[in-house]
């Protein structure tokens, strides 16, 4: 099998392109100075050249901010993109599995969603990932659209500063006696490693569609740095921050659980809870 990896380089493309070619697959990375999703020529002469029977699409525009500052940028990445993808991916028979995210949900709801919830996107980088999902959806019939939420792994993610919250939290831990994080908002924590160890089982069924694929379980951002430095034997002091101490520029949802509903009816979840996955991650960093 051959697997098409774009945005190989990244926080979850990485751990995607090793945990296909820990399963035998032929797979090839491609990174943004060499396919540039945004540009259908660039996207078709890639997927010509290639010819994957897979094609795993991890790029996105994904900083909130920037999106917000920049919203036909971020449109023309994470929809036209998608768009893109599917169209080529139609044409030439590949497979494409699209990464996306809880973000597509407002928060209002106050149990985990699941696949068949209305998306209510808050903000702009929300709204042109549902667009994207659309688009493949429409135009490419052999897709998953695959969404995550809370995603951590050991290589950098550019849109963060190269840190993820784990990262973060250990670094700031070392800097500072005390640290405030906010417990009003909930979310699943989710190990990339993980991720891509789902991918590689849906990649082996023909079930095309929507999925949520999270960690099992949530917590709030609080509860999640309280795990962390748990596991890491870290004695900083950690302070629930008061409710709107630390405002947002951007609106985001305040509950972004989401439960792998279409998953578990395939018989296809095979995700840890989110704390041992931690754990997993933490004993190998």
């Amino acid at each position: 099998m051959k697997v098409l990896v774009i945005g190989s380089n990244g926080q979850l493309g990485s751990e995607i392109f090793a945990g296909f070619s820990a399963a035998g697959a032929e797979v090839i990375g491609l990174n943004h100075d060499e396919i540039e999703v945004s540009d259908y020529d660039s996207v078709s002469k890639n997927i010509n050249n290639i010819s994957p029977e897979i094609t795993i699409n991890t790029a996105a525009m994904h900083n909130v901010e920037k999106c917000e500052q920049q919203p036909a940028l971020s449109f023309a990445v994470n929809g036209i993109g998608a768009r893109n993808l599917a169209k080529t991916c139609s044409e030439f028979g590949s497979v494409l599995m699209h990464i996306s995210t809880d973000y597509v949900f407002d928060g209002r709801k106050t149990a985990p969603y699941v696949e068949s919830d209305s998306v209510s996107p808050l903000n702009v980088y929300a709204n042109t990932k549902v667009s994207g999902e659309l688009f493949v959806r429409c135009v490419c019939e052999r897709s998953f659209v695959v969404r995550t939420s809370g995603v951590y792994g050991h290589n950098p993610c550019r849109a963060k500063g190269g840190l993820n919250f784990v990262e973060l939290m250990l670094k700031l831990a070392k800097e500072r006696p005390e640290l405030k994080v906010v417990n009003d908002e909930f979310l699943t924590p989710t190990s990339a490693k993980e991720i891509a160890r789902q991918l590689v089982k849906l990649a082996e069924s023909d079930s095309y569609g929507l999925y949520h694929a999270t960690a099992e379980g949530s917590c709030s951002w609080y509860e999640f740095a309280e795990k962390i430095f748990a596991l890491s034997g870290v004695k900083t002091s950690l302070v629930a921050a008061g409710p709107n101490e630390f405002p947002a520029k951007v609106p985001r949802p305040k509950y972004s659980v989401l439960e792998n509903a279409a998953l578990k009816k395939g018989s296809l979840n095979i995700f840890k809870r989110w704390d041992e996955a931690l754990k997993e991650y933490l004993e190998t960093r």
